[in-house]
C-alpha cells in the first residue's frame, strides 16, 4: 500500500530509557533516509567481469528544507554541538498528533540550520542539516 508524504514528522527524543518524542519543525522537504552501500572490489586476474561485495552504507548528512522562521531557526542553532536522538514519524492521530503508525525511523546525529538565499516574491527558506552519528532505522514500536 502506498502512504503520501502528508503527515510527516521530525521528532527530537529527550530523557534517558524509554525516550519522550517531540515535533522539533516542521519541513517542506526531506532527504531519503538511507543509502546503497558502498561496493568493494573483490575481481581477480581469472574473473570475466568485475565483481564486488558490499561494504559500509554511505552515512551522507541529510537537508531539509523549511519555511524560514526566526523562533524555530534560533531552537535548532540552539542544539548545534549536541548529539540528539532523531527521528522522521509517518502518520498522525485522529487529532493531528504524530503517532508514527505509517513508520518511524530512528537514529542519532546533530543539526545545524542556515538561511537560503531567495529570489523576489518568493518564499523564504531555511535548511537543516543533520550530520549522521547513527544510520537511520525502522524502529518495531
Amino acid at each position: 500500500m502506498a502512504i503520501s508524504t502528508y503527515q510527516s514528522y521530525f521528532m527530537q527524543g529527550t530523557g534517558t530509557g524509554t525516550l519522550t518524542w517531540a515535533k522539533l519543525f516542521d519541513f517542506k522537504t526531506d532527504p531519503d533516509l538511507g543509502a546503497a552501500p558502498e561496493q568493494l572490489e573483490t575481481t581477480t586476474q581469472s574473473d570475466p567481469a568485475h565483481t564486488y561485495i558490499p561494504g559500509l552504507e554511505a552515512n551522507e548528512q541529510k537537508n531539509y528544507t523549511l519555511n524560514y522562521d526566526a523562533t524555530v531557526y534560533d531552537s535548532i542553532k540552539a542544539l548545534k554541538g549536541q548529539e540528539l536522538d532523531v527521528a522522521e514519524w509517518f502518520g498522525a492521530n485522529s487529532s493531528g498528533e504524530p503517532d508514527g503508525h505509517n513508520g518511524k525511523f530512528v537514529g542519532k546525529g546533530y543539526l545545524d540550520v542556515y538561511v537560503n538565499g531567495g529570489d523576489a516574491n518568493t518564499v523564504r527558506n531555511m535548511t537543516v542539516v543533520l550530520t549522521m552519528s547513527q544510520l537511520f532505522v525502522k524502529a518495531t514500536t
